[in-house]
């Protein structure tokens, strides 16, 4: 598979400036003025040896920690000074996560699973709302295991379902922290290959952290990261 061509869009989400410390006896740098900018549509790698910060970054421009120093812009809004509840509405809204490992509930079936997301943000009648989880698990090559449980299904179909759910709420962004980390060789490429048609044909940012430079090569860009600096922009 090719890589797409860059994307050139106004930036979605932006780092500026952006720090993380952990406090304590020794202070530990994280990261260290990062300055970021990624636009709709576009499809990044994050990459970059063990212990330079990969996660973190990923942390901070989704919300889930807040940096030590400088800013994170979401479609122009500086989140700086946003409160818990407000970070958490723009992650619901605006966000989707994919990790490493799917953390799905084992007790709710695959259609049940991309559909907790979809009811905690309401917008619909449940009938509504099912029409839509059935049609992203349709689209992602699940519609046939829609009643099984998670423990039913293989490591890759585990991970679509990860996908399906982190779509469900239509997010501006999507997140992925190392997701093939777990998966074979050909699992890991259909999951790249979903990302990119989501970037490509819906606008979609997904941004991801990965070791497997093979697979990094696909995205529109790779930004490198070395003890916490951003050392390279590769397209």
């Amino acid at each position: 598979m090719t890589a797409a061509p860059p994307v050139t869009k106004a930036p979605v989400i932006k780092a500026r400036g952006v720090g993380r410390v952990l406090p304590g006896p020794v202070p530990v740098t994280l990261l260290d003025g990062i300055d970021l900018s990624i636009g709709e549509g576009e499809f990044v790698a994050i990459t970059g040896p063990s212990g330079s910060g990969k996660s973190s970054l990923l942390y901070l421009l989704g919300l889930l920690d807040r940096p030590t120093s400088g800013s994170i812009l979401l479609d122009g809004r500086d989140t700086a000074r946003a409160d818990a509840a407000e970070l958490a509405g723009l992650r619901l809204v605006k966000l989707g996560f994919v990790f490493q490992f799917h953390f799905l509930l084992p007790e709710f079936t695959v259609l049940g699973n991309v559909m907790i997301p979809m009811r905690k943000l309401g917008g619909g009648s449940d009938a509504e709302l099912r029409r839509r989880a059935e049609g992203l698990l349709e689209d992602l090559g699940l519609g046939d295991q829609m009643t099984k449980l998670p423990t039913q299904l293989s490591g890759g179909q585990r991970q679509r379902v990860a996908i399906a759910r982190a779509l469900a709420n239509r997010p501006r962004v999507i997140l992925a922290d190392e997701p093939t980390g777990n998966l074979d060789t050909k699992s890991a490429q259909t999951v790249f290959d979903i990302f990119a048609r989501l970037a490509r044909e819906t606008g979609t940012t997904v941004i991801t952290v990965t070791h497997d430079e093979g697979l990094a090569a696909q995205t529109n860009r790779r930004v490198q990261l070395v003890d916490g600096r951003l050392v390279t922009h590769k397209s």
